[in-house]
């Protein structure tokens, strides 16, 4: 069993607000997004949780002012998975984290029916240490970005910098922005779109727009004009919070779905052939997890998006 505080980790401290009593395991589920429920309640049986300086149980009521300290230990290394050398557009790294220009195409991580040739399979070559950050499938994998969608995408080196980077993502202060090409012409120049996110009641591949009530989960985007492009308009979305397919679902819930989307826009006439949808994480804003330093990366289009976008400007 491991014990509070030693080895490698991190030590997370929080404070209950209340006002209400609350379980444990429910409100540190709540709180660490990154952890599943199943997963806390591992740690608190494991005495990886105190409240108030004693340990606790999945059920302990918490009251406000409660100080629950929570220790992740590093994961277990996951022999499953399999280092395969995979050519990586690296925009930015140290011993801490890696920034890379992910292609349209490629999946993050290995889910079931795709075990390999993913980001994290080539991140495993590219960084031996990685296996076991973060366990489950996504040792390192700080938040993602979908098979088709490109552009910038962070990865932590240590358990220590997982949790730091994923608590600024939490916080919003860690700034991610988007080039998204959609369909039609929007009135104004700039809006926010604030609508719950979450599984399709029906179909359970596909996310929609849901009350929080039946499961949705707040989102909001930010998107502001660049350019009109007769019947489509190059957007630039800056996003607080990270939903599955938050930007696609966005902007098909508002008449406006991201050009290539063959989930989200269907059938829709397409000016060029595509791949996927033309949405790319074209810049990425952090706190180096150590130093404390603000590191901007920002990635290029991909060739298709912008010969898409040289074919509607005309030239």
């Amino acid at each position: 069993m491991s014990s509070f505080g030693s080895g490698e980790g991190a030590l997370i401290s929080l404070t209950y607000p209340g006002p209400l009593p609350i379980r444990l395991d429910r409100w540190l589920a709540q709180q660490r997004r990154e952890q599943s429920r199943a997963r806390i309640q591992k740690l608190i049986e494991q005495q990886l949780v105190r409240v108030n300086g004693s340990s606790g149980r999945a059920k302990t009521p918490l009251r406000q002012g409660d100080r629950v300290e929570l220790w992740l230990p590093p994961p277990e290394p996951l022999d499953y998975l399999v280092a395969q050398p995979l050519a990586l557009d690296v925009l930015f790294e140290d011993e801490e984290l890696i920034v890379l220009n992910k292609p349209a195409g490629l999946t993050v991580h290995p889910a079931p029916g795709n075990r390999d040739g993913t980001l994290v399979n080539g991140l495993l070559h590219h960084c031996p240490d990685l296996p076991g950050i973060g366990g489950e499938l996504r040792p390192g994998i700080v938040h993602r970005l979908d098979k088709d969608t490109s552009g910038c995408i962070v990865v932590a080196k240590s358990q220590t910098a997982l949790v730091r980077l994923q608590r600024q993502i939490a916080a919003r202060t860690c700034s991610r922005e988007y080039l998204g090409l959609v369909h039609g012409g929007l009135g104004e120049d700039h809006g926010t779109i604030e609508a719950a996110v979450g599984r399709h009641p029906v179909d359970r591949k596909r996310y929609t727009v849901i009350e929080e009530e039946r499961g949705g989960r707040f989102a909001r985007t930010h998107w502001r004009l660049l350019e009109r492009l007769g019947e489509y308009s190059l957007l630039r979305f800056r996003l607080d919070t990270g939903r599955t397919h938050q930007i696609r679902v966005h902007c098909a819930h508002i008449g406006h779905p991201v050009v290539g989307d063959r989930t989200y826009s269907r059938c829709r006439r397409l000016p060029l052939p595509l791949p996927g949808q033309m949405l790319h994480a074209v810049e990425l804003g952090l706190d180096h997890p150590v130093s404390g330093e603000r590191i901007v990366c920002t990635a290029p289009l991909p060739s298709i998006f912008a010969k898409l976008l040289r074919h509607l400007q005309g030239r």
